[in-house]
């Protein structure tokens, strides 16, 4: 005789499986869970975290409708070169091109602010990050 059906799952919440008196059976569905019960992840949050990607999308779709599909490629196309440009490694840096194709130019952000803070390979490895640099090419 079985206490617990085989398809039960290992953990349930008591909002799915309320009775009558809304009590969870733990003998059908198994244990209480309550990281089951309790979600702290809702759809806001990820909405949040791609919200630059979904605004870049969007004017991407606004500029194909108005323009034609060769804008939006042409400016996917400078972007991609303007983030391929080489580096002087050890050197503090930034991309005022990239910044201005991506419409970030007018906007100050934790990248602004701690620019001198931003850790490269140590000094003594300069020379040898830039003949890496040069073979490369």
């Amino acid at each position: 005789m079985r206490i617990a059906p085989a398809n039960a799952p290992k953990t349930a919440s008591v909002k799915d499986t309320a009775g009558n008196f809304g009590l969870h059976d733990a003998l059908r569905y198994g244990p209480r869970s309550l990281a089951a019960e309790v979600k702290t992840e809702s759809g806001i949050r990820g909405r949040l975290e791609n919200w630059e990607a979904t605004q870049d999308n969007l004017k991407l779709t606004m500029q194909r409708n108005v323009y034609g599909l060769h804008a939006p490629m042409r400016l996917m196309m400078e972007r991609k070169i303007a983030a391929d440009i080489p580096r002087i490694p050890g050197m503090c840096h930034s991309n005022l091109h990239l910044d201005i194709l991506m419409g970030r130019d007018e906007t100050i952000g934790t990248p602004d602010i701690f620019l001198g803070n931003v850790q490269g390979p140590p000094l003594n490895d300069i020379h040898s990050e830039i003949e890496r640099q040069t073979r490369g090419q």
